[in-house]
Parts: C-alpha cells; structure tokens; sequence
C-alpha cells in the first residue's frame, strides 16, 4: 500500500479515535465536579507532620492537585513519579483534603499486598486526625468484608483501600469525592472501563512510576493533566543494573555480597511451578542463610506471613513472582535478581528495580537472560533500555522509550495496538494532533469556542531546514542524555525570558556559548515568530531564505488579517522579499539571508509591520 494511502487511512481511523477522546473530555469539561475548600489548619498540620522535606517536584504536584480540587471540574490528574519518589505521600494528602470537605476517598491497588502495606502508610500519617481507615482485600473473610462495606455505605469509613473488589457492584459509597488508583496500568481493560465511569464525576488521582503508552499518551494529548515529578528524595543513590548470563557463581557472590553489609535480597522467579525447587537451588547454593518463598496463589494468611517474616528479616532471601513488583517497600533489601529478565515488560521491569535501593544504600538489580545475541530484538531493547537508564528519576523515559518499542495502541477502550506500528509514533502523533484540531474547530467548536478565539493559530509548528550547523557540540556538553534533556527544553522555552534564563544557565555549567548554540537559540525565536505568521515550514540555503505558507489552498488563513498585512509588508516595508505561486500554494522567497540573525530580523520586522500596525486606528 502507498504511503499516502496508509496516511489517509490511519487518519480516519485515528479520526474516530480522537472523536471518542474529545467526547469523553467534552463531558467532563462540562460536568460540574465538586469544589473543595481551600486548606484549612488540620491540612496543614498533617503536611507538617512529614518525616521527609517536600522535594521540589513534590511541592508542585502536591499544588497541582490540590488547585484541581479546589476548582468546580471534575479533577483527572496524572502524577507520574519514579518508584519511591514520594506518591504515596500526595494521595494521603489529597485523600484528607477531600474528608474535611466531609467526602470519602477510594484507594484503587493492583495488588492485595500494596492494599495492606498503603492501609498501614494511611493509617500511621492520619493517626493524630478524625478519620477512619479501612481496607479489603482476599485475606478478609468475607464477614470481615461485609462489615467494612457496610460501615463504607454508612459513610462510617472516610478512606478505604483495595484492589479490584473495591470495584464490585456491592460496593456502595455514602459520599465519594476521590477515586486514587495506583499503577494503572496492572488493571485490566475491564477494570478501567467501570474506573472511567467512575471517573467522570468525581475527582480522580492516577499515580504511576512507568505510565503505559496509553496513559501516558493521555496526558501528552491533554485529556489528562500531568504532573511529572523527577527529584529523587535527598540521599538516593541511582541503582546499578547490569544485564548478566544465568550463572550459579555468580548468584552466589551477588547473595552473599548483600548479607555480608547487613541487608537481604529478592530473588524474581516467574514461574509458580518451580519456585521451591529454585528456592531449594538457592539454598544448596548458601547453605548458612535462610531462605523464603512466595507466589499469588498461595493461601492469603500464609503469604502476608513470609512477607511480614521477611520483613522482620527472618529470611536473607525470598525468592518470589513478580507479586513483589507493587510497592512492597523494605528499605533493608538493596540487591534483586531477576532470573529471564527477557520474558518481562519494560514498565514490570522497572517496578522489580524499584523495590531495591529505597534507603541511602548502594543498589543493585541483575537481569539474568540469555546471551544477547540469542535473544528477539523487542526483548534486546528493553533490557538494554534499563540498562541504560539506571539513573533516579528514569521512569518517565523508560515510557517514552516503551511507546517507541510497543507502540501506543488505541487509548480508549480494549483495542491495544494496531496501525500503529505500521506508521511509526511520531507519524500517529502528527495525525492525532491534526485530527483533534479539526474536531474542535469543526464539530465541538461550541464547547472549545474560548480556546479556538483565543489561539487565531492556523499553523501549530513551522519546521526550519538550514545548511548551517545548528546544533549543541557534544565537546560542549559531552553527555548524550544531558543534550536531550536541553534540546527538550530548548523547545518548552516560552517566552524570550525563559531562553534568556536557560541561556546564563548553559553559560554557567558549560562555558562560553559557541555559535552553534546561539544559532539554536535564534532557531527557537524564529520558529516562535514564523507560527505567528503562517509558515508551516522555513528553509535558509545557500543565503536564501524560502516561508512555506499553509500547504492547503481552501484555507480561511488566506482570507486572514495576517496573510493581507504580509502581502502589504512585501509591497511598501522591504525591497528583500517576494510572493512566488506555485500552482495553488505560495510561497515566500528572500535573498541575501547569509546568518540566522539576519533571518531573525527579517521575521522581527514582517511580524511587527503585521501585528503592530494593525493596532493603529486608520
């Protein structure tokens, strides 16, 4: 199939996709949520009762959430933080706010373990202050069950806990007024579908380490709010991840490494059956250690006794599923080995790594797989990937980098991936973006009609082609990653403080800004000033310099304000420039352009003779 037929198709397909999006957006903009008070004393008392300081990151998204509350839509944030950096912590925040305001708050949680060890979290930090905490989970009986549903509806119970049960028909709230799930992506696509009911009415929280593509592009797209929070808490050391061959001396060492400096270790088996024969393996291989076992299915009292065992550090080792990977929090274990870390996903792998190294101690997580060449080239990406990023705070690109090796699928309902891989992220990402810029301004224009006046953009982003080298050096900044993350924010820069600052910053770490660089920067203003005026794409080349208007003849931009005003600029405010029609398109062609300052000022001008003079009464 061409290419361009692929594109069409795709566009109608991810079309409909982007109509259901908007929809649901549609109905919670127009839904009246609950509006919170603003904070009050007890809020602040419980914020000062924080063993930890607030990291930076912490503050803000504990800010974002709580303005989300307090306004009259419904709330539906995402708060993507890495593993340990301090979540859980912003939920018993949110999860409080909402109980002074009289209302009850659901913790959502993938696993019965984390259902027990967040009841304990919640409990401790509420215990000076009027609310009750509760949980289910399978090691109830159901008596136990039925009473603490009962209390719930009664509204006798201000925050409960539980995994999936806490989504049955049985469960009925008195006042619900927060829906936290955390780790999204472990629920089933059923699951999410009864969550985003829920969802549209009262406020929702989404905590993650590693957000699925889905959810992830969710929030890229807008229909979800997104806070990232990148600072790891003081004293965290990155945990050291290598990729190894299984090996029974070398599991040796790396056990006995850990108990010898006082701490205990995971060992990750994903396979029920066989797992006290591996534990048999490990204890053969450390006859003077003790050695526990623990898997999903075994009986409820049982496996919350050989966690809690563990804990206690009864055992040095315990080997178990991957039952472990949601947040199971015990500081003292700081060495995982994960046996056929090939046949994990990305995101389960980072949750795995996130269990070690949660106190100031140095970490360290073993992949054991097959020799690399021997292994498909999905499975090769992602451990290399973890390898790659081992450093605090990586969860967010390990998703990125997900999306890149998954692809994102549809984000709306069961239908996973798709044409996606055949056009590749970027492409998708392009379709959808126009696909919901149409919508808006076609069949939801009532509903947007404040955002489309406020933005006259007929253009969202102008491509710059040049011959010059426009880059940052890397003997000017060495490290890859560190580039990225400045060319990433390079391109957040907003306003011309914003570069001014990042500028003195770049001048600061590493020296004397080279030409390069400062070319990059004009690029930035340059690209800000051509999407002002409707060029979809510019290119400098041999000292010329070409504007491309809209690609797409039937345009209102042609019959815009702006388009008359540059045609007036080209006949009375410079002799550089002319108009050139190529079949129905034009084009915008200026010579003597030898440097990107020159471009720039030649932009400057025509945006000033547009913008400026129109302000002025005739």
């Amino acid at each position: 199939m061409s290419g361009i037929n692929l594109k069409e198709k795709t566009k109608t397909k991810v079309k409909e996709i982007a109509f259901d999006l908007i929809k649901l957006y549609a109905k919670r903009k127009a839904q009246e949520g609950f509006q919170h008070a603003p904070d009050n004393y007890m809020q602040t008392e419980l914020e000062a009762s924080f063993i930890y300081e607030d990291t930076p990151d912490q503050s803000k998204a504990t800010a974002d959430v709580k303005k989300d509350m307090e306004s009259a839509s419904p709330m539906d944030r995402l708060v993507c933080g890495d593993v340990g950096f301090g979540k859980t912590e912003i939920a018993v925040r949110a999860a409080f706010k909402t109980n002074l305001d009289g209302k009850q708050a659901a913790i959502l949680v993938p696993t019965t373990i984390l259902a027990f060890q967040h009841y304990q979290t919640f409990k401790e930090r509420l215990k000076d202050f009027p609310v009750t905490v509760d949980y289910i989970n399978r090691f109830k009986s159901a008596k136990e069950k039925k009473e603490t549903l009962k209390k719930v509806e009664e509204g006798k119970v201000d925050i409960i806990i539980g995994t999936h049960g806490l989504l049955a028909k049985d469960v009925k709230f008195k006042n619900l007024g927060l829906l936290v799930v955390d780790e999204e992506q472990k629920f089933g696509v059923g699951h999410k579908e009864k969550i985003k009911t829920l969802r549209t009415a009262v406020d929702c929280l989404t905590l993650t380490a590693t957000p699925i593509p889905r959810t992830l592009q969710f929030s890229l797209m807008g229909a979800r709010d997104l806070s990232i929070m990148n600072t790891p808490p003081p004293n965290r050391q990155p945990i050291q991840t290598e990729v190894q061959v299984y090996n029974e001396d070398f599991i040796r060492e790396a056990i006995y490494f850990e108990t010898e400096r006082g701490g205990q270790v995971f060992f990750i088996y994903n396979r029920i059956a066989g797992l006290a024969e591996m534990a048999a393996i490990i204890q053969g291989l450390c006859p003077d250690l003790s050695i526990g076992f623990a898997h999903g299915q075994m009986d409820g009292h049982l496996l919350e006794e050989r966690i809690f065992d563990f804990i206690d550090r009864k055992y040095d080792v315990l080997v178990s599923t991957n039952i472990v990977e949601s947040g199971v929090d015990i500081p003292n274990v700081n060495t995982i080995i994960v046996n056929n870390a090939h046949q994990f996903g990305l995101s389960d792998l980072h949750q795995l790594r996130g269990r070690v190294g949660r106190s100031n101690k140095k970490a360290f997580c073993y992949l054991l797989a097959p020799p690399m060449s021997t292994l498909p080239n999905d499975s090769k990406k992602r451990l290399q990937t973890l390898e790659q990023h081992s450093e605090l705070g990586s969860g967010f690109q390990i998703a990125m980098r997900d999306l890149d090796i998954r692809g994102a699928g549809n984000m709306l309902g069961g239908e996973q991936s798709g044409f996606m891989a055949e056009i590749g992220f970027e492409m998708y990402q392009k379709i959808l973006d126009e696909a919901i810029r149409e919508l808006k301004r076609t069949e939801f224009k009532e509903l947007f009609k404040e955002e489309i006046a406020k933005q006259d953009d007929f253009v969202q982003d102008c491509t710059i082609d040049t011959d010059l080298e426009i880059l940052i050096p890397d003997d000017y900044v060495e490290s890859i990653t560190e580039r990225l993350s400045l060319y990433q924010r390079l391109d957040n820069c907003e306003t011309e403080e914003d570069l001014e600052l990042m500028k003195q910053e770049m001048h600061d770490r590493f020296g004397p800004i080279p030409q390069q660089v400062e070319d990059l920067f004009i690029t930035v203003r340059c690209r800000k000033l051509a999407v002002g005026l409707g060029f979809e794409k510019m290119s400098l080349k041999e000292n010329t310099q070409r504007c491309f208007f809209i690609n797409r003849a039937d345009s209102p931009y042609f019959e815009s304000d702006t388009f008359q005003k540059i045609i007036e600029f080209l006949q009375t405010g410079t002799n550089k420039a002319k108009l050139k029609q190529t079949g129905k398109l034009f084009m915008l062609i200026a010579n003597n352009m030898n440097s990107m300052e020159e471009m720039h000022r030649f932009l400057q001008s025509m945006h000033n003779f547009c913008f400026s003079a129109s302000k002025i009464p005739r």
